[in-house]
This record gives C-alpha cells, structure tokens and sequence, in this order.
C-alpha cells in the first residue's frame, strides 16, 4: 500500500517492560466474522502477512498519546502499541475505535480506570473478587511483587484494581516493615526489590496512597526505600540530607502544629519529586500529575493558615522593618516573605488578589523600600524577587505607592529611585540582577497597564513624576559616560580608540548597563512621546547617545543607533528639526564610513536606517543627508540606498521647480487682475505712466535687491535674496504681498535654491561657507564642525 497515513509500527511489551518491534505495515479497521466485531488489522508491508489482528472491545482502555501512538491492553501481562508515521491516521483509527466504544474521540482514553459496567458489577459481586491478588507480604515474595506492581503500569483498569487492593489490606505498612528487616540485615536484594515496588506504587498515582505513604510515621520509610536504586552502586543518603542538612528555620515561632507538620510534609514531597525520582519515561507522563497535585494543594492551604494568623504576619514586618533587628535575622525574614510569595503563585486569581492586598496592608512596599537598600546582596536579591511579584501582580498598586510617597528633598529614598540604584550598582559581572530590574521598570512604566479614571489618568500622573523625579537617576550613568566626548573638539581624540569618559572606562560591564539604560530609553521614545521628547531636547540626549557609536562594543554601538532608529521611525518633524539642526547624522555616518567594506550587522543597521528614510520618503532628512554628506556616500553602491536617496531628492527639487514656475505665472496673472480692478475708472491713462512707475519700481527693488546682497558678504541671512535674479522684482506696486512671495522665490531652479520649500532654518550656514566647503568630504568637514 502507498498510504502512508495508515502506516504503523507494532509493538508488544515484553517481560522486562521493553517495547519489542513486531514489524511495519498498514493498519485497517474491519468486520471479521470469525470475531463477531469490528477489528483493527495490521498487515506487513513487505509481505502482506498478518501482523496483528485485534477486535475492538466496547471495555478495553485505549490511549492516545503524543498525536500518533496508541496504546492499550489485550489481557494480563499482554500490551499493544501502534505507533503511526502520520497524525492523520492516528486520528483516523482513533476515530473508529471511539465510535465502536461510543465514545467521544476529543478525549486521550476511552474507559475511565473503572467505567459503569464494572461499577455496577461491583454492586452485584463481592468487590474483593476484582480486586489483584496479591502475593503475601513476605521477604521471599518481594521479588514477585514488584513484578506484579511494574506489570500493571501500562493498563489504567489493573493500575486502579492493584491501588484499591493496597488499600484494602493495609500493605503499604507491611511492605514498610519489611524495609526496616532488610535493612537491619543489609538484604541488598530485597531492598532492591522494594524500590521497584515504592516507585511503582508512586507510580498508580493514587492519593489515598499518598496520604498513608506521606504521614509522619511513614515518608522517611518511603524515602529510604528510594535510596536502594539497583543502577547505582551505591545507596544515596536522602534521608541524612532531609534530617540533618536541612534545616527548618522558624523565622517566627510558629505555634500550629498542624501548620508546621503540613510545611515538613510538603518540603519532603517535593524533594522526592524533584531529587528522587527519576525524570518519567514517555509513557509514564502522567504518572505523577496527582502528586503534583498533592504538592500544589498543600501549598494553598499553607498560605491559608499562615495569611489567616494576623499575629503571625504582623510580627514578620515589624522585625522586617525594625532597625534593631539583626542582620542574620532579617535575612531569614525577607527569604521567608520570598517563598511565601512563591507559594502564593498556586493560589487561584481571586484568592491571589486578597492575598497581595493583604502584604500590601501590612506594608510590603515601604519595607521593600529599607531592605533593598542594605549592603547584603542576599537580602537585595530576595528582596527584587518580592518586588517582581509585586510588579507582576499589580504595577498599578506599586505606582499608587510611589506616587502617595513624601516628595523629600532627596530623591535618593524614592522607591523607584532605590530600584534604579540597585541595577546601576549591580556587582553581577553579566548584570543578572540589572536585567531583571530594567524588566520591572519597563513594566512601571509601560503605559499600556495604566488605568484611566473618569477624572484623573494614572498615566499622565506617574509619568510626569518618573520624569521629574527619577529619569535623571536612570540617565546619570549615561550622561556621565558620554561628558567627555560633548566637549572635545580635538580631532585626535575623536581618531583615538576609546572615545569614552576616561573616568568610567568602556569596559565589558558598563557597555552592558549602558546597554540596558539605552533599551528602556528606546521603549520610552515609543510609548511616552510628549514626555520623552521634551527630556531629549532638554538634554540634548540623542547627541550624548551617539558619542556611544565610536564604542569599541559593538553591541553598545547598535543600540545607540537603535535608539536614534525607534526616534527617526515616528516620523515627528520636531524630532527631525533637532537632528538636522544638531548635525546628528555625522556620528551616523563615520561609523558607516569607518566601518569599511566589513559586512557586518551595524553596516545592515546603518544602511536600513537610510532606506526607511528613503521608503517613507522624509523630505527633510533626505535633503540634509543629500547635501551635506552625499559626495561620501556616493561610493557605497552594494546597495542603491544612497543612489535612492539622490533621486528622491531630484524628484523633490523638479516639483519645487515646477511648482513655483506654476505659482510665478499664477502671481503675475492674478496681479495683472488686480491691476485692471484697481485701473477701472484711468482707462484713459497714458501708457507712459505706468512704463514710469514700473521702472520707478525696478530701481527701488533693485537696490534693495544690492543692498540684500551687500548683507550676504556680512554673514547676514541671504540664502533666498542671494538667488533672486533682478527681472523678478519688476512688478506692479500695487501687489505688495504678491511681490514679497515671488522676491522670495527663484524663476529657476539652481544648486543652492534646490532646498527651498525642503529644510531652511535661520542658524543655516551662509551660502559663501557652502560654496568653499563644496569640494571638501563631507566627512571631514563633520568632524571639523563637531
């Protein structure tokens, strides 16, 4: 057959619970006769032969696993597997079978481990005799009962038969007992033998087996039966860790002695998870779900107890917060107050809630405001794993604390303020605490969590406190790092290697907060415009940034770029104003051109940064770029960015031709309209007269005209007089407005007056300066006006 949906794998399980391969072929669901039934057909494809023929019983437990396994159990010792090359035909068979059994094929088993029939056989047939015989509790019997216990794993029928059995009888005592005889008498076998038979029975996934095997008088039995794993050559010592290393620590004294019992006991299950026992096989998924279970309800109701004992907390965060308090003693408090937030993570969305608010009455925040300002780096770090619960739980809550907060001379105390300390100053080499902190920032002050009122917006107020009160704390590495480079205009320091503040050196470390600072500031550039923007003018922030693009980290280099990106990305005309006027390309393009013929990411960076301007078509940084760095980009042609450029630019200067060559025409012709209006009642007048007053006219506007350009030569602003050819100013004098329009226009395009109508500002240079400047690299001549 070519169906490959249909294509399976056979496989049985073999005594020693191995999956031997019967052979591959097609599957097929059928009527047999000689079954009497619908029946899955497995047959070879390389024979045609017979592989399996097994007919679907309406009570048998078949199992879906990972989309495209099968699995379930003929008889005693005697279980299947099909495992199919596609999805599709798994779900095909899948199908069938839950159709035979009437069962719905969106569940992953079609029997429950007791289904009705059984149930209601149970009422009419003693239950003892469905219940697993099992063998007598005897040391020359282990063996035999452990391969009864690992028998019945893979059937969910035998598995609950076998649980129900244990229970009947009491044997998970006995098997106990038998532990401690072969112990004393250092019965390696049997002990072996018992630890197949505990696991196994961790295994049925039971917990009415749990609770017995988890009680006081019996878990450290448990444990130690799980020491003896015959793969290792020697037994592990869990039991000495759990009773002699580890220690419980009663920060306060706890006075429940079902609250403590309940704590030990959760400690030890989830050791026994997560040391003990061995990560479960592919078919031993689910082995253990209901001991998580066990594990998750015992935390809920130990975070119950303990939010219930008002005493109890309220005496956690008067020692939390009391100066007097040892050092050692307020360690052993924050690491309490961290996991009992951890355990806090199991408790349902509501519970959770009252939970949180019930920290923050008792005044969670203004102690995390004391602890994470200590020296102890053990008390800081716990301390950021509360403040990022707090934060992930409620930043609305934290942000209302901030702001409630006394506005006090020094800063310094501000919470937020403490925080941005705290990963300035993180000692950690990688910064993995700085990392973690700017994550929590961001999410303060991330606007999209903030809630608006019907009066009053949290966003405006906590982001104009931010930036009143704690941006320039987040900045302050920043600026100080890029200081010495604002003031330097010497150009062998801008040809050095280390282009950073000699006082904070342009190491790993720094470049990695620098990193994390400019990341934040990025996010802010996109999220808080009108905030954000007035900071940047004000500090001239995207100029400092830059200096980092002569950074030796590369790294460093790409997110200043990708802060002047996300700034160019908006597309604000006010922001492009500052950077054509700051020059701000030049950094830009000396990395570009000092980078070489290297293809690299800060080269595909730099060069996609042109290309957005030139795809979305920004006039006013296209004729900045054109004019004034041009002549060094023209070279770079592995990519026609620069060539793009030039052209939009072209394009741009012909419709500014057109245009005023449009509107010149449109200006005489709606002066001479108004000429003939003004003119109605002198039709008579003497031509003559007006030839007068139009060369009367000429003479004045021409010698303003000279005048005009006698200024230029002063260093006055002449960019637009300076192209005015004289026949423009012979015009009629009763069109003064329309005459100031066209004086300040050209009648033809030229190379200076191609940027009217583009970019022109008063602090541009005088049109002398560009025509010397014209020959020079635009480079060069970047770093000299540095």
């Amino acid at each position: 057959m070519s169906d490959t949906r249909r294509r399976v794998k056979v496989y049985t399980l073999n005594e020693e619970r191995q999956w031997d391969d019967r052979g591959t072929g097609h599957v097929s669901s059928t009527f047999v006769e000689r079954l009497k039934g619908t029946s899955l057909l497995v047959r070879a494809e390389s024979d045609g032969s017979l592989l399996l023929e097994s007919k679907i019983s309406p009570n048998t437990a078949y199992q879906k696993q990972q989309d495209t396994l099968i699995v379930w159990s003929e008889a005693d010792n005697y279980d299947l597997a099909l495992s199919f090359q596609e999805k599709a035909g798994c779900d095909e068979i899948w199908e069938k079978i839950c159709q035979v059994q009437g069962k719905d094929p969106a569940l992953d088993i079609t029997q429950d481990p007791i289904d009705e029939s059984e149930e209601e056989r149970f009422e009419e047939i003693p239950e003892t005799s469905h219940l697993v015989e099992l063998p007598p509790c005897e040391l020359s019997r282990l063996e035999e009962i452990a391969d009864l216990v690992t028998s019945v794993l893979s059937s969910p029928i035998r598995r609950e038969k076998l649980a129900l059995a244990l229970m009947s009888e009491a044997y998970i005592k006995k098997l106990l007992g038998l532990f401690r005889v072969c112990e004393d008498l250092d019965n390696r076998e049997g002990l072996h033998h018992l630890y197949e038979i505990i696991r196994g029975v961790l295994f049925l996934n039971k917990a009415a087996l749990f609770e017995v095997m988890f009680s006081d008088d019996s878990i450290m039995d448990v444990v130690g039966c799980l020491e003896y794993d015959p793969a290792m050559v020697q037994p592990k010592r869990h039991r000495e860790f759990l009773t002699k290393t580890a220690k419980f620590k009663e920060v306060i004294p706890i006075t429940d002695s079902e609250l403590r019992q309940k704590i030990h006991q959760t400690y030890r299950v989830q050791y026994i998870q997560d040391i003990i026992l061995p990560t479960p096989s592919v078919f031993e998924d689910n082995f253990l779900s209901t001991l998580t279970s066990f594990i998750f309800f015992n935390k809920v109701e130990i975070v119950s107890m303990l939010q219930d004992d008002e005493k109890f907390l309220t005496e956690v965060f008067a020692q939390l917060t009391d100066e007097a308090t040892e050092d050692s003693k307020r360690r052993e408090l924050v690491n309490f107050v961290k996991e009992f937030c951890a355990f806090s993570q199991t408790l349902q969305p509501q519970n959770r809630d009252a939970f949180f608010k019930t920290l923050a009455n008792l005044g969670i925040l203004p102690a995390l405001e004391i602890v994470m300002g200590m020296d102890d780096l053990q008390v800081r770090a716990a301390a950021t794993d509360i403040f990022s619960y707090l934060v992930e739980f409620s930043p609305s809550m934290v942000r209302e604390f901030v702001m409630q907060e006394p506005q006090q001379t020094d800063d310094d105390v501000l919470l937020i303020n403490v925080v941005i300390k705290q990963m300035i100053c993180d000692s950690d080499p990688e910064l993995g605490g700085a990392v973690q902190l700017m994550g929590l920032l961001r999410t303060l002050i991330d606007p999209e969590n903030m809630l608006a009122s019907t009066n009053k917006t949290e966003k405006t107020e906590f982001l104009s406190f931010f930036y009143k009160y704690c941006m320039h704390v987040l900045t302050a590495p920043l600026l100080a790092n890029t200081a010495h480079e604002k003031n330097s205009k010497a150009p062998d320091l801008q040809e050095s290697s280390t282009k950073i503040n000699p006082v904070c050196p342009d190491n790993f470390q720094t470049a990695q907060l620098l990193a994390l600072i400019l990341e934040l500031l990025t996010f802010c550039v996109e999220h808080h415009t009108y905030h954000i923007k007035t900071y940047i003018m004000n500090k001239d922030l995207l100029r400092r940034v830059l200096v980092l693009m002569n950074s030796k980290h590369t790294f460093l280099a790409l997110c200043a770029l990708r802060f002047m990106r996300r700034i160019i990305g908006l597309k604000d005309e006010y922001y492009n104003r500052y950077i054509i006027k700051g020059n701000l390309f030049e950094p830009v393009i000396n990395a570009l051109l000092d980078n070489g013929t290297r293809y690299n990411l800060l080269n595909s960076a730099i060069i996609e940064l042109f290309e957005f301007i030139k795809v979305e078509d920004v006039k006013s940084l296209i004729a900045h770029i054109v004019d004034n760095f041009y002549q060094a980009l023209e070279p770079i042609e592995y990519v026609q960015t620069f060539k793009g450029l030039k052209g939009r630019y072209e394009q741009e200067k012909d419709r500014q031709s057109q245009r005023l060559s449009r509107f010149r025409r449109d200006a005489r012709s709606l002066d001479e309209d108004e000429n003939l209006w003004l003119n109605d009642d002198d039709e008579d007048d003497d031509e003559d007269a007006v030839e007068k007053r139009m060369e009367d006219d000429f003479s004045d506007s021409y010698g303003k005209y000279m005048e005009a350009k006698k200024g230029a030569a002063n260093g006055a602003n002449n960019t637009k007089a300076a192209a005015i050819p004289p026949t423009i100013a012979a015009i009629t004098p009763n069109s003064s407005a329309s005459s100031i329009k066209t004086v300040a226009l050209p009648a033809t395009p030229s190379v200076k007056t191609a940027l009217v109508g583009l970019v022109d500002y008063p602090d541009d240079e005088d049109g002398d300066e560009e025509d010397e400047q014209e020959e020079q690299s635009p480079r060069k001549r970047a770093r000299l006006s540095t």
